[in-house]
Formats: C-alpha cells, structure tokens, sequence
C-alpha cells in the first residue's frame, strides 16, 4: 500500500487563527483537490489527520466538523478522488492527550488501521507540530510553503529529513514522478545474459576452425618423411659418387749440356 498523511488547514483548504467553523469557511487551496485526485489515481491511499481544538473550545460542534468533512470530501470525490479515513483531535493543548500533534498518536493509529509501517510515509503539513508528530511516527515530514508554511520554514528548527515543496500540488506531482522513475528503472531488462549467448555464438564457429586447422596440419605431418629418410636422401653416401682426383700438370724437364 502507497499511504501519505496529509494535515488539513493550511494544506488543503486556507487556514485561520479564527478557526474554520463552518462549511462556508472552508475554502479549498488552489490546486489541492486536483492533487488529492492525482495521488489516488497514482494509487495512493490518502488520509487526513488534523487538530480540531475548535470542538474542544465550544466554537463548533460534531455536526458542523462532520459538514465540513463532507464538503471536502464531496469536492475530492468530483474530481477523481478519494479520502480513505480523516482522523482529528478535538483537545485543547493542555488537555495533554497523546492524539493531539505534535505527539505522533494519530499517525499511529493510522498505522495500526491500515496496518502499514509508517517508515518514510510521506507526511504533509504546513506548521511545526506537524512535522515533529510525522517525524515522531517515522515517516518522512514534507513541509508545504501554504498556510503558515513559509513562517514556519523561516523560524527553523525543522526535524532532520524534512522535504520543502510550494505546495500539496508540487508534493503529489514530485511523488507521482518518483514512482514513474522507479517502475521504469524495474522495467529495463538486464543485458548481461543476452550479450553472454552472442558470445558463445560467436566462438563456436572459430573453435571449429581452430580444429579444422589442426586436423589439416596433422594430416599433412603424416605425409612427410621421417627425419632419419631424409637425411639419408640428402647425404650422398661414399660409393654413390666417387670423389674428383686432383689433376696434376706434368712439367717437361729440360736437361742442359754443360
């Protein structure tokens, strides 16, 4: 299963310190609904895991939380999408829970739903406390420049690994890519066994050759004389021919009377 977590105001849909209390107030950022689509077309299971203090502090209550959801949801399904679970926290912050982000008790609940390791899951959010609970988790912490991204990239401080994108549009487009790289490198087949049989092709009809030729050289080995033959052929023996005598010149001697 290919699962990323995605935080909701400020990643989908625009953020307010007034807190989104309605349907009407949830505006979706430009592009995210795409994305949502886009991812779970690439096969990817999304779910939503947000703080919801709002419910917790009275300004709203589970219906109007379930209205808003619905919207959402309604607006991803029309493009092509899907949201498998949406998960929230409605405590305040000094109700100490162990749900609430930055503490990594939803994303482990994720994980035990779904029964997925979250080791490098992509985890998309625009605040801190949203990096540290996806960090805390062990997936990887992806920060988007939406909501209060860009101040929370300014003060720093960010867990280790975390990736920086514009957007949840440049997110999905960046994973959807990555996974395009990947299957294509596991497509390629490998060349060593092919290049091993040319081979082997081409040797043989040399190798028969090479015999050839030893046959022949062998052959006409066998026609030659014997070393000993030769040499006899070639070395006359004493009664074949008789050796020259020396000419000798006969001087006339000539006697003076004295």
């Amino acid at each position: 299963m290919k699962l990323i977590i995605l935080d909701r105001d400020g990643v989908i849909n625009e953020d307010s310190d007034a807190f989104i209390k309605s349907p009407d107030e949830w505006i979706p950022l430009p592009g995210a609904i795409e994305a949502i689509a886009h991812l779970t077309q690439a096969g990817y299971t999304v779910v939503v895991a947000t703080n919801q203090s709002g419910l917790g502090r009275g300004l709203f209550n589970i219906d109007t939380l379930n209205a808003i959801h619905q919207k959402m949801m309604h607006l991803v399904k029309a493009a092509g999408g899907a949201i498998a679970a949406i998960l929230f926290c409605p405590h305040l912050p000094t109700d100490d829970c162990d749900c609430r982000k930055p503490r990594p008790g939803m994303f482990k609940t994720i994980g035990e739903r779904f029964d997925v390791d979250l080791t490098g899951v992509p985890a998309v959010g625009d605040s801190l406390r949203d990096l540290q609970a996806a960090y805390l988790a062990g997936c990887t912490p992806y920060l988007v420049l939406t909501g209060k991204g860009t101040l929370t990239q300014e003060k720093g401080g960010t867990p280790p690994g975390t990736v920086v994108f514009d957007s949840l549009k440049a997110v999905a487009e960046h994973l959807i890519e990555q996974d395009r790289l990947s299957q294509a490198a596991a497509d390629i087949p490998p060349k060593s066994p092919q290049k091993t049989e040319t081979q082997g092709a081409d040797t043989e009809p040399k190798a028969k050759a090479k015999a050839a030729v030893k046959a022949k050289l062998a052959s006409l080995e066998t026609q030659k004389p014997s070393r000993s033959t030769k040499k006899a052929a070639a070395s006359p023996r004493p009664t074949d021919i008789a050796p020259k005598k020396p000419r000798t010149r006969s001087r006339a001697t000539t006697s003076k009377t004295q």
